[in-house]
């Protein structure tokens, strides 16, 4: 039986991905692959932007600020997941899943808010070229980054706040891969109604609202290239905001597929398959989205990185 702990249990466990030996191993190989090349894009992408002064643009800005989300988004989810398959423990202290659901809420609230303000700066760039460097100067532009870490930050404290008042009385088990939402209000002992409407209220304004914003953008911006009278230029434009509209489709659908009805998922291990497509494969596949459909970043990136090592092999001992 679990021991509590002022009120609270002392650890869950999380059940993970409870399969053969074999598929296990497959399973351990294939994560570790994709959390290794997803720390390594995004880093590379965050090297080529700061060295790279053609890239100190508000559009490289923000790019600069989602790979940065998304090397603390893997690390908040994968390596647990990882621990867990090499030694078989999938146990995590009260702690340790409230501050590692803390972190999740917060980078997924950041990264709604941030799409949105990417798309914006898309709109601005496409609808209003020539006032466009006057309307997003890197004050503004640092500014909405700000805005939109400290919102997600503070949108998970309020969540957090509520969830941490319940009390979990057993059984300790959850059914997933990490501490998420869902799986422990399933699990509270305690009316668990209040902390529903809060989370329900808050993702509402952070991710609903986000993708209104983008909505709009896109709507504008779809407006405005319509008006181009050559194909050409017509393609150019788009090819602008090609590569975030993807990863704007990717990540929402698989977050309002999750959370749009939440009560739904608590019995399905369909949950634990979508999760791991917004918490896994979306960061390891936005760097390679932004990367193969920007020439810029390309070359910047042979340029810096490259560059680099073929001066290096150059230089004489």
């Amino acid at each position: 039986m679990s021991n509590l702990s002022g009120g609270h249990m002392e650890e869950f466990v999380l059940v993970g991905f409870p399969t053969s030996p074999l598929c296990q191993l497959l399973l351990f190989v294939f994560f570790l692959a994709i959390y290794l090349l997803t720390l390594l894009e995004n880093a590379l992408i965050i090297l080529t932007i700061r060295l790279t002064p053609s890239l100190h643009r508000p559009m490289y800005f923000f790019l600069g600020h989602l790979s940065f989300l998304e090397l603390w988004y893997i690390n908040v989810t994968l390596p647990r997941l990882l621990g867990a398959f090499l030694t078989q423990d999938g146990r995590v202290s009260y702690v340790g899943c409230m501050t590692q659901l803390y972190f999740f809420i917060a980078l997924a609230c950041t990264e709604c808010v941030l799409l949105a303000v990417m798309a914006y700066d898309r709109y601005l760039a496409i609808c209003e070229p020539l006032r466009y460097p006057s309307l997003m100067p890197p004050s503004l532009a640092t500014r909405l980054a700000a805005a939109c870490w400290g919102s997600g930050f503070f949108s998970s404290m309020m969540k957090l706040l509520f969830i941490s008042r319940l009390s979990y009385c057993g059984p300790n088990i959850i059914n997933h891969f990490f501490c998420d939402i869902s799986p422990l209000l399933n699990l509270t002992c305690s009316d668990k109604e209040q902390a529903e409407l809060v989370d329900f209220l808050l993702a509402l304004v952070m991710i609903l609202l986000p993708l209104l914003g983008v909505v709009s953008s896109y709507a504008a911006i779809l407006a405005a290239i319509l008006k181009i009278p050559t194909a050409q230029g017509r393609r150019k434009a788009f090819s602008t905001c090609a590569s975030h509209l993807a990863v704007v489709v990717i990540y929402y659908s698989s977050t309002l597929f999750t959370y749009a009805r939440p009560r739904a998922m608590y019995t399905f291990n369909y949950n634990k398959i979508i999760s791991v497509l917004y918490t896994i494969i979306v960061p390891f596949l936005n760097p390679a989205i932004y990367c193969l459909r920007n020439k810029e970043v390309k070359d910047a990136f042979r340029k810096t990185v490259l560059g680099r090592c073929h001066y290096r092999r150059d230089v004489p001992d």
